[in-house]
């Protein structure tokens, strides 16, 4: 009894994690990990200390929106469509399907080389393949069955702490740049800023994790809290402790790119990494082979997580708007709209393969535009998840909406300081 009951308690603690772990796992997608290699590689440890500022700031944003679709039964398209007036929800999804879109592609781009670099082989075929391969998934599996595949897929991260722990890291200098921080004052920097914080506070995420609460709320046939009161006190520590999990799991895999790039390209002189291929390549004879494939295969993995996150938080955001139904546990036929998103957008991000972009600086770039679109949907959320007439008497608390509007107003500084650097 003594050994079953510590066991119980571990079972119980992992049936808690969902939304929320899946939704962090997916913060470190090919965009985020091409941005923290870059980030290693030019500015070693120097941008350590922004992930301890982040951690607070994406942990309460990400409670806000898993709160929204908790509480209201409704995703954060559905509450701008009920509360506020069109032009404003028009907007949001607008800014949404383009920053998605430009990631998918980003992401895509970088799984096809990332399959070339381990196999030899045509990246533009490969790259239109993840892309039907994930289309496919989404569509045909029930819920149940997709989001144990998503949660199994987290484990691919685990991937960057095995080459963190060859990469030779030297841990006093690094765990000291997570509380002295190497401000420059230029804008390489500055883009540098805004990047890390569009690839752990997205848009897409503050959509997924609202679906996926309301997609949990139905498959155990629950009501929303606003309606179900008494409920709120145990789900809504639920909801905190999964995103908790879920957001320390992807600050702490964040950080191990970095310290692994800052340990091995930085230091030996690559600070400029052009393409996925250098990125990769570079480590080959500087940390060895394991950690070259290591690195190579983390990208495919977290790929196949974070392609269905952001084509799928697309389509809740579309559905919503329109007013349209719709769920991952839908059959195509009863939600055409829901699954169409979800086609169209993964296979146009596929599509801009054929441009010539090189795959690295997409991502990079993918992640400016998220940390630039991040502020005004994080202001909105903020106002919904206070709102009486969508969240009845479960509003968030003082101190969570304190700490709500600080990320928020973080991210609109820097966006400012991005632009005052740049233009």
């Amino acid at each position: 009894m003594a050994v079953a009951a510590p066991r119980a308690v571990k079972r119980g603690f992992l049936r808690t994690l969902g939304p929320g772990l899946v939704t962090g796992a997916a913060d470190d997608d090919p965009s985020g990990i091409g941005t923290h290699s870059q980030v290693g590689a030019q500015f070693g440890y120097g941008l350590a200390w922004t992930f301890v500022l982040s951690f607070p700031l994406m942990v309460v944003i990400q409670q806000v929106a898993a709160e929204i679709g908790r509480v209201t039964g409704a995703g954060i398209a559905r509450n701008l469509r009920r509360h506020y007036p069109r032009p404003v929800l028009w907007t949001m999804v607008t800014l949404l399907l383009i920053a998605n879109i430009i990631n998918l592609g980003a992401d895509l781009s970088a799984m096809g080389a990332a399959l070339v670099l381990l196999t030899g082989g045509n990246a533009v075929l490969y790259t239109l393949l993840f892309g039907i391969l994930c289309v496919v998934l989404e569509v045909t599996l029930s819920y149940p069955r997709y989001a144990a595949i998503l949660k199994w897929t987290t484990l691919s991260l685990f991937t960057y702490v095995a080459v963190v722990a060859v990469a030779g890291v030297p841990w006093g200098r690094a765990l000291a740049s997570l509380v002295v921080p190497e401000v420059q004052w230029n804008a390489a920097y500055a883009t540098a800023f805004v990047a890390i914080l569009g690839t752990t506070i997205s848009p897409y995420l503050f959509f997924w994790q609202a679906g996926q609460e309301i997609e949990e709320q139905h498959r155990h046939h629950a009501k929303p809290l606003c309606i179900a009161p008494r409920e709120a006190g145990p789900e809504l520590a639920r909801v905190r402790m999964d995103t908790l999990v879920g957001m320390a799991f992807s600050s702490i895999v964040s950080l191990a790119i970095v310290f692994a790039t800052a340990a091995t390209l930085n230091a030996n002189g690559v600070t400029d990494i052009a393409t996925s291929a250098q990125a990769a390549e570079a480590l080959r004879p500087i940390a060895g082979r394991f950690a070259f494939a290591m690195f190579a295969l983390g990208i495919i993995g977290t790929g196949l997580l974070a392609v269905p996150v952001l084509a799928g938080s697309a389509a809740y955001a579309v559905t919503e708007m329109t007013g349209k139904s719709g769920s991952l546990d839908a059959k195509p036929l009863q939600a055409r709209l829901f699954y169409t998103t979800i086609a169209v957008t993964t296979l146009a991000g596929a599509a801009l393969t054929s441009v010539a972009i090189d795959p690295v600086r997409a991502l990079y770039w993918a992640a400016v535009v998220n940390g630039v679109l991040a502020a005004p949907l994080m202001a909105m959320m903020m106002l919904i998840v206070r709102n009486k007439r969508a969240m009845g008497q479960l509003t968030l608390p003082l101190g969570a909406t304190v700490l709500g509007w600080v990320a928020t107003l973080v991210m609109a500084a820097a966006t400012a300081i991005f632009f005052a650097f740049t233009l």
